[in-house]
């Protein structure tokens, strides 16, 4: 059996529905709605700012995780944990994102980018979103391909793979149609 307790800033204990209300409270001054929500997380830079932001006001990675797993959302992006909290939205998992990701994106890649993105996703759905962080395109190209200088074979220059990797992004948090 396993507990998390939840913190307030003055370092008191809270309930696990405290903890939803403040960070409910809080996140208005993050993003203004569901729209900026999306764009922020769709890139990897403004999304680490974004949960920078967050663990400062003592949102972290733990707590975060605590409540998908309260929402039954384990198994999906923090995207939807956030937005079901300040949205109501419904979560997705991260294999109906890209599922959508690839319906949506597949025709604007060559074979070499889209089997990297492949590979990409694949970690992504067991992982989480932290494999689409920009500190991990390195790591996941030497996984991919075992030296960056066989990726930039593949794949075009580093500048273009960086583009690559945080543009196909966008595809993973589009607007879902209705």
């Amino acid at each position: 059996m396993m507990a998390t307790t939840f913190w307030d800033p003055d370092g008191k204990p809270m309930s696990a529905e405290d903890f939803v209300r403040r960070l409910y409270g809080d996140l208005p001054a993050l993003f203004a709605d569901e729209k900026q929500l999306r764009e922020i997380w769709s890139n990897p830079d403004t999304r680490a700012k974004l949960l920078q932001g967050l663990e400062e006001k003592g949102y972290g990675k733990d707590q975060l995780a605590e409540i998908s797993r309260l929402i039954d959302a384990e198994k999906s992006d923090l995207y939807d944990v956030l937005a079901y909290i300040a949205f109501a939205s419904a979560t997705l998992t991260r294999e109906q994102r890209v599922a959508m990701c690839k319906e949506n994106a597949e025709s604007y890649y060559m074979d070499a980018q889209q089997e990297f993105l492949d590979f990409v996703l694949g970690h992504y759905v067991t992982e989480g979103v932290t494999e689409l962080a920009a500190e991990k395109l390195p790591h996941l190209l030497e996984l991919k391909y075992r030296a960056i200088a066989d990726a930039v074979k593949e794949l075009g220059d580093v500048t273009s793979i960086r583009e690559l990797f945080v543009g196909f992004q966008r595809y993973l948090y589009v607007e879902e149609a209705t």
